[in-house]
């Protein structure tokens, strides 16, 4: 009698197994290259230039981390400007940033006490005007 080949792997489960592992590849991928939230390579806000003259940063764009403090507005204003107190980090100390959220940006769920990154452009009297914000 004569033998029998012995039984292989099919070309099919081969092509199967190398799918699934690139398709595992590519998903880990995904999961662990996601930029974090922040504004690309906009310059930091740094406080002492805000209490040293606010007013000299006027029509300039920052952006600025911190945690919510306390929200001063509300939303049944009468044109739907909120206005935040934002605690920042600066040189070991806490210092507070007031901001001023349009109505544009009224949809945003803000809660105190959490991080949030916000991109703010200075307007006149060295007021801080909140064009994009994100949680970090």
């Amino acid at each position: 009698m004569s033998r029998r080949a012995s039984s292989s792997l099919h070309p099919g489960m081969i092509i199967g197994i190398v799918v699934a592992i690139a398709a595992l590849f590519f998903v880990g991928k995904s999961m662990f290259s996601k930029k974090q939230p922040g504004f690309g390579s906009m310059p930091k806000l740094t406080m002492t230039e805000v209490l040293e003259n606010a007013n000299s940063l006027r029509g300039n764009e920052y952006v600025v981390d911190g945690k919510i403090d306390s929200i001063l507005g509300s939303d049944e204003s009468r044109d739907g400007t909120r206005v935040v107190s934002l605690q920042v980090e600066s040189s070991g100390s806490s210092e507070f940033l007031g901001i001023e959220i349009p109505p544009e940006l009224k949809s945003l769920n803000i809660e105190r006490e959490q991080r949030y990154s916000f991109r703010v452009k200075f307007r006149q009297g060295g007021i801080a005007v909140a064009n994009d914000i994100r949680r970090l």
